[in-house]
Protein backbone atom coordinates (compact mmCIF):
# COMPACT_ATOMS: atom_id res chain seq x y z
CA UNK A 1 0.00 0.00 0.00
CA UNK A 2 1.64 3.67 -0.88
CA UNK A 3 -0.56 6.93 -0.31
CA UNK A 4 -1.22 9.10 -3.25
CA UNK A 5 -1.29 13.12 -2.95
CA UNK A 6 -4.39 14.60 -4.27
CA UNK A 7 -3.68 17.90 -5.68
CA UNK A 8 -6.71 19.53 -2.79
CA UNK A 9 -3.89 18.06 -0.29
CA UNK A 10 -5.71 14.73 0.90
CA UNK A 11 -3.97 11.64 0.83
CA UNK A 12 -5.86 8.25 -0.72
CA UNK A 13 -4.08 4.77 0.94
CA UNK A 14 -3.81 2.60 -2.85
CA UNK A 15 -3.54 -0.84 -1.89
CA UNK A 16 -3.29 -3.78 -4.09
CA UNK A 17 -7.09 -4.50 -4.70
CA UNK A 18 -6.92 -1.10 -6.01
CA UNK A 19 -4.17 -1.23 -8.07
CA UNK A 20 -5.86 -4.62 -9.75
CA UNK A 21 -8.78 -2.67 -10.47
CA UNK A 22 -7.22 -0.04 -12.11
CA UNK A 23 -5.14 -2.19 -14.12
CA UNK A 24 -8.50 -3.56 -15.20
CA UNK A 25 -9.92 0.01 -16.03
CA UNK A 26 -6.61 0.91 -18.00
CA UNK A 27 -7.13 -2.13 -20.52
CA UNK A 28 -10.87 -1.62 -21.09
CA UNK A 29 -13.12 0.44 -19.06
CA UNK A 30 -16.26 -0.27 -20.84
CA UNK A 31 -16.10 -3.97 -19.28
CA UNK A 32 -19.12 -4.34 -16.74
CA UNK A 33 -18.60 -4.26 -13.28
CA UNK A 34 -19.15 -7.76 -12.60
CA UNK A 35 -16.51 -8.56 -15.34
CA UNK A 36 -13.87 -5.92 -14.17
CA UNK A 37 -14.87 -7.40 -10.14
CA UNK A 38 -14.17 -11.30 -11.41
CA UNK A 39 -10.96 -10.10 -12.97
CA UNK A 40 -9.52 -8.76 -9.77
CA UNK A 41 -11.01 -11.66 -7.86
CA UNK A 42 -13.99 -9.76 -5.87
CA UNK A 43 -17.46 -9.10 -6.00
CA UNK A 44 -19.24 -6.05 -8.16
CA UNK A 45 -20.21 -3.49 -4.84
CA UNK A 46 -16.54 -3.59 -3.28
CA UNK A 47 -15.25 -2.74 -6.27
CA UNK A 48 -17.85 -0.14 -7.37
CA UNK A 49 -17.28 1.74 -3.77
CA UNK A 50 -13.30 1.34 -4.76
CA UNK A 51 -13.53 3.43 -8.21
CA UNK A 52 -15.95 5.59 -6.43
CA UNK A 53 -13.19 6.66 -3.86
CA UNK A 54 -10.50 6.24 -6.55
CA UNK A 55 -12.62 8.97 -8.67
CA UNK A 56 -13.45 11.51 -5.45
CA UNK A 57 -9.76 11.72 -4.73
CA UNK A 58 -9.26 12.32 -8.55
CA UNK A 59 -6.66 9.26 -9.03
CA UNK A 60 -9.33 8.35 -12.18
CA UNK A 61 -9.80 11.66 -14.00
CA UNK A 62 -12.20 10.28 -16.83
CA UNK A 63 -13.12 7.70 -18.72
CA UNK A 64 -13.17 8.29 -22.67
CA UNK A 65 -12.73 5.71 -25.81
CA UNK A 66 -9.30 5.81 -28.04
CA UNK A 67 -10.11 5.69 -31.46
CA UNK A 68 -7.77 4.29 -34.22
CA UNK A 69 -6.55 7.26 -35.68
CA UNK A 70 -5.41 6.46 -39.35
CA UNK A 71 -9.01 4.10 -39.88
CA UNK A 72 -10.69 8.11 -39.34
CA UNK A 73 -7.74 9.76 -41.94
CA UNK A 74 -5.42 10.86 -39.33
CA UNK A 75 -2.24 9.34 -40.77
CA UNK A 76 0.39 12.03 -40.06
CA UNK A 77 1.75 12.60 -36.53
CA UNK A 78 4.26 15.01 -36.26
CA UNK A 79 6.65 15.89 -32.77
CA UNK A 80 7.02 20.20 -32.83
CA UNK A 81 10.02 21.41 -31.21
CA UNK A 82 9.54 24.84 -29.88
CA UNK A 83 12.11 27.44 -29.13
CA UNK A 84 10.90 30.48 -27.72
CA UNK A 85 12.47 34.18 -26.97
CA UNK A 86 9.72 34.83 -24.97
CA UNK A 87 9.30 34.37 -21.88
CA UNK A 88 6.56 37.09 -20.54
CA UNK A 89 3.52 35.97 -19.12
CA UNK A 90 1.31 37.41 -21.16
CA UNK A 91 3.41 35.43 -24.39
CA UNK A 92 2.97 32.44 -22.36
CA UNK A 93 -0.71 32.91 -21.61
CA UNK A 94 -1.86 33.50 -25.57
CA UNK A 95 0.67 29.95 -26.84
CA UNK A 96 -1.10 27.40 -24.05
CA UNK A 97 -4.82 28.98 -25.09
CA UNK A 98 -3.54 28.91 -29.03
CA UNK A 99 -2.59 25.61 -27.91
CA UNK A 100 -6.12 24.59 -26.12
CA UNK A 101 -8.01 25.95 -28.65
CA UNK A 102 -5.96 23.54 -31.32
CA UNK A 103 -7.64 19.81 -31.74
CA UNK A 104 -4.47 19.00 -33.58
CA UNK A 105 -2.39 18.93 -30.58
CA UNK A 106 -2.63 16.05 -29.11
CA UNK A 107 0.06 16.81 -25.93
CA UNK A 108 1.89 19.66 -25.22
CA UNK A 109 4.87 19.71 -22.67
CA UNK A 110 7.24 22.45 -21.14
CA UNK A 111 10.58 21.16 -21.17
CA UNK A 112 14.27 21.93 -19.64
CA UNK A 113 16.75 22.22 -21.96
CA UNK A 114 17.51 23.71 -25.07
CA UNK A 115 13.63 22.75 -26.28
CA UNK A 116 11.16 25.47 -24.54
CA UNK A 117 7.73 22.90 -25.90
CA UNK A 118 6.93 19.90 -27.71
CA UNK A 119 4.18 19.02 -29.20
CA UNK A 120 2.59 15.95 -30.22
CA UNK A 121 0.09 17.22 -33.61
CA UNK A 122 -1.97 14.68 -35.78
CA UNK A 123 -3.21 15.65 -38.59
CA UNK A 124 -4.25 13.94 -42.02
CA UNK A 125 -1.47 14.70 -43.79
CA UNK A 126 1.48 17.24 -44.07
CA UNK A 127 -0.87 19.73 -45.98
CA UNK A 128 -2.68 20.16 -42.98
CA UNK A 129 0.16 20.47 -40.35
CA UNK A 130 0.99 23.35 -42.65
CA UNK A 131 -2.12 24.75 -41.82
CA UNK A 132 -1.75 24.03 -38.20
CA UNK A 133 1.46 25.36 -38.17
CA UNK A 134 1.07 28.64 -40.45
CA UNK A 135 -2.17 29.35 -37.93
CA UNK A 136 0.16 28.95 -34.52
CA UNK A 137 2.26 31.06 -35.74
CA UNK A 138 0.19 33.54 -37.12
CA UNK A 139 -0.84 33.83 -33.53
CA UNK A 140 2.43 34.11 -31.39
CA UNK A 141 5.61 34.60 -32.35
CA UNK A 142 8.57 31.28 -31.64
CA UNK A 143 12.33 31.77 -32.35
CA UNK A 144 12.43 28.71 -34.02
CA UNK A 145 10.33 25.60 -34.81
CA UNK A 146 11.04 21.77 -35.85
CA UNK A 147 8.74 19.46 -36.84
CA UNK A 148 9.48 15.50 -37.01
CA UNK A 149 7.01 13.86 -38.64
CA UNK A 150 6.94 10.00 -37.44
CA UNK A 151 7.55 7.31 -39.72
CA UNK A 152 6.09 4.29 -37.82
CA UNK A 153 4.32 4.50 -34.31
CA UNK A 154 6.25 1.45 -32.52
CA UNK A 155 4.09 1.81 -29.13
CA UNK A 156 1.57 4.37 -27.75
CA UNK A 157 -0.69 3.70 -24.48
CA UNK A 158 -2.02 6.04 -22.26
CA UNK A 159 -1.55 3.00 -19.29
CA UNK A 160 0.44 3.74 -16.41
CA UNK A 161 2.72 0.84 -15.15
CA UNK A 162 0.98 0.25 -11.73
Amino acid sequence: MFAIGEKSGMVFRLDEADRKILVELQQDASRSLDEIARAVGSSKTPVWNRIRKMRDAGIIRQQTVMLDAEALGFEATFFVLIRTSEHEVDWQRRFLEALRARPEVQEAHRLAGDIDYILKVRVRNARAYDAFYQALIAEVRVHNVTALLSMEEIKSTVALPL
